[in-house]
């Protein structure tokens, strides 16, 4: 199996299964010097823990990340950074009613006919929890773009039918962290908190959108034409477990405007040149223009559900089953971190890039 590296010069390679020994990865491209604040990589992995609240599914893992190389008195060599993190949480056995099943929407059956065999507990490499070694290398690039004064947030924006019907620049983006569903208007949380708390108790799930914001970027990010700054985005959050969709700046919304109401005209502030609108979400040409850079994930209803359901197994039998196991109704909170260090390791990669020009 190919493709498990994303990157070209802060480049993340991972490894391991949903109930393996362990998930980990090797970061290459953290630049000699660059602090590497333990305690932050772990709250950042605190946020995509499972067993973190009701809507959430009650695996109970610690999620310690445990550092190999790359390391020393606190700060990066400049050496590839390897990384575990221990599973401690499994059970197998909730999987062996399935292991000869193809669970419908999961990776089950794509994985038996392009390999000739599959992990099924849990879904072995097809499982999210191989995310978690998206965090521990986003949360070491946020360390490095902090320094350049680029921040990153992320929200959950959608879920279902209820929608945040407010602008990012109307919200304190920071309050999505004072509740459970990672939303920043209180209002609308609570009512996607019960939404989903209903959905949990009819053993279903539901999908939504992730929206994510970031902010400070230098002019210049991303290369014509095969190198665009939204494809690589795109790329990576397309690669995220359960995501269908992405979109930036108006996205569709633009195919109902006219050009003379979608263009962002330019105007100077100071010396610099600034845009009166961002439809554009701060990407013209597949380069950076400097303004925020905004994009929504969507994400699908987890396949999994403890309903009964009909499909078909190894043999060619079509069959009924249920799927047994702890799971999320709804994945956009534990996501919201995945999102963000996707994002983070994208931009931290087009900065890297982005010095061969300079």
């Amino acid at each position: 199996m190919s493709a498990n590296s994303f990157g070209t010069l802060f480049k993340l390679t991972s490894f391991g299964e949903s109930h393996g020994k362990a998930v980990g990865g090797i970061i290459e491209g953290v630049l000699p010097h660059t602090p590497i604040d333990e305690v932050f990589i772990q709250s950042e992995l605190n946020r995509r823990r499972p067993g973190q609240s009701a809507i959430t599914t009650p695996r109970d893992e610690a999620d310690k990340v445990e550092f190999l190389s790359g390391i020393f008195e606190g700060k990066a060599t400049g050496t590839p950074i390897g990384f575990l993190i221990w599973n401690k949480d499994q059970r197998s056995k909730d999987y062996g009613n399935i292991a000869d099943v193809y669970r419908p929407s999961h990776a089950d059956y794509t994985y038996q006919s392009k390999y000739g065999i599959r992990d099924y507990r849990g879904g072995g490499r097809s499982s999210a929890r191989e995310t978690i070694a998206r965090v521990v290398a986003g949360a070491i690039a946020k360390l490095m773009l902090k320094q350049q004064g680029i921040s990153i947030q992320a929200f959950t924006s959608t879920v279902g039918p209820i929608e945040l019907d407010k602008n990012y620049s109307e919200l304190d983006l920071a309050n999505a962290e004072s509740n459970i569903v990672r939303c920043p208007d209180k209002a609308t949380a609570d009512r996607m908190i019960d939404y989903i708390d209903r959905v949990r108790k009819d053993k279903d799930s539901v999908g939504g959108i992730i929206s994510c914001v970031i902010k400070n970027t230098p002019v210049g990010l991303g290369d014509p034409v095969f190198g665009k700054l939204h494809a690589t985005l795109g790329q990576a959050m397309l690669s995220i477990n359960a995501v269908k969709g992405f979109d930036y700046g108006l996205g569709f919304g633009a195919t109902k405007l006219k050009g003379s109401e979608h263009n962002d005209a330019f105007y100077m502030e100071g010396d610099r040149v600034r845009t009166t609108t961002n439809y554009s979400g701060g990407i013209q040409g597949g380069i950076s223009n400097g303004e925020d850079i905004y994009f929504n994930v969507a994400f699908k209803p987890i396949a999994t559900i403890l309903k009964e359901q009909n499909t078909v197994n190894k043999a060619g039998e079509e069959i009924s089953s249920t799927t047994q196991g702890r799971h999320d109704p709804c994945v956009l909170p534990r996501a919201v971190p995945i999102v963000e260090a996707m994002a983070a390791i994208t931009i931290m990669d087009h900065l890297l890039m982005n010095k061969m020009y300079q």
